[in-house]
């Protein structure tokens, strides 16, 4: 059992950390389409937006745990985790599925994804199909070689920068979650209607919006995976995104711990350091102890993907884990930062922001839990 990472991962990571911190030095979260693709393409320029994809697509070939590694890198250098999380849910929740299950014409996009000049969006939630994904209401009725899709969807990450979207649609109503099947959408097709810009508490620099297909005609070769497959194909990429986009807070959560520790060194408060109060270097430890209690489940989970082995309750208990430790962390951060941490200069409430809804997204913790206890034989 080898806890250490080689001298390529550690190299990678340096390498990638370094990058984005000089190319987003300057970077502030935004809401801009315009400058949000602008950030895009810088990330793009580094590698971030086809780490996984196979090299003959313009990725890098990397599997699960590198990936993770990659993301953890950006997490650590951008304070942007509406970025961080917008070119993660491209990469894993469409590129990997698109990849993994696409016909040789839905592959053309990859190299698109890849250099971060095709941006995707994943179609799934709907206003009465969230953790019950059996309930999706949008169809695609099958039409010679084609599908025509109906239905709304209520929260597509990128949506108002997409240009294509991976949507799930009911194919064959008597069949339930078997009846769900998968397609790569891209936007120059007819009949996709984008919202505005949804306002949200955080993660700002991830554009979101409703997206509803009127009379949308897809052709059969976007379609992912066999009809009736789309379930298998949602678990796949939910797979890989419950494994690897949460890297992205591990780094968020280095780099908010270096600060407080530099905070509480810093401040001085009745004659001394405050970090030489155990109240508060007592709640360091604390923040320390998650971060690595999250980081070595979230790193189990990632490379029992690289050996074949989708392990659920891994997969689970490491997103659980990650996101738990995240929104604990930023709390503890803003009590350590007092006032200061209060107001916006300090970016502290922004990580605060950013974290609260890691419970929600991916699934929430109550299902990860739901799917520990089921592996547990519950």
């Amino acid at each position: 059992m080898d806890f250490e990472l080689s001298p390529l991962q550690r190299e990678r990571y340096a390498g990638i950390s370094a990058a984005v911190a000089e190319r987003f030095a300057e970077h502030e979260t935004c809401t801009d389409p315009e400058l949000v693709r602008l950030a895009w393409k810088d990330a793009a320029s580094i590698g971030l937006t086809g780490l996984c994809l196979p090299e003959e697509h313009g990725g890098a070939g990397l599997g699960a745990l590198d990936t993770a590694l990659g993301l953890e890198a950006f997490g650590r250098s951008c304070s942007d985790m509406g970025l961080v999380f917008g070119v993660a849910a491209h990469l894993l929740s469409c590129a990997v599925p698109v990849w993994e299950f696409g016909t040789d014409e839905a592959r053309e996009l990859l190299a698109g994804m890849a250099a971060g000049d095709v941006v995707a969006g994943n179609a799934m939630t709907e206003d009465e199909a969230g953790s019950d994904v059996g309930r999706i209401r949008t169809t695609a009725t099958r039409s010679g070689e084609e599908y025509v899709l109906e239905g709304e969807k209520s929260f597509v990450s990128n949506a108002p920068i997409a240009d294509v979207f991976v949507t799930y649609a009911v194919t064959d109503p008597s069949a339930g979650f078997l009846g769900i099947s998968a397609f790569a959408v891209p936007r120059e097709l007819d009949g996709i209607v984008v919202g505005p810009p949804l306002p949200k508490m955080g993660l700002n620099g991830c554009l979101a919006a409703r997206v509803r297909f009127e009379d949308c005609v897809v052709p059969a070769r976007y379609r992912l995976g066999a009809e009736g497959s789309g379930g298998a194909v949602f678990q796949h990429s939910m797979a890989w995104e419950r494994g690897c986009l949460f890297a992205g807070y591990l780094g968020l959560m280095e780099r908010q711990l270096a600060e407080c520790v530099g905070r509480t060194t810093d401040r001085r408060q009745f004659g001394r350091k405050i970090a030489g109060f155990q109240a508060v270097s007592h709640r360091i430890a604390r923040m320390r102890q998650r971060l690595e209690s999250a980081r070595l489940l979230l790193y189990r989970a990632c490379w029992q993907l690289d050996q074949g082995r989708t392990d659920v309750s891994a997969i689970a208990m490491a997103k659980t884990a990650v996101s738990e430790a995240a929104i604990a962390n930023s709390l503890d951060a803003m009590q350590l930062f007092g006032a200061a941490g209060y107001l916006a200069d300090a970016g502290i409430e922004e990580q605060l922001r950013d974290c609260l809804p890691t419970t929600i997204f991916s699934g929430t913790t109550e299902i990860q839990l739901e799917l520990i206890a089921r592996e547990a034989g519950l």
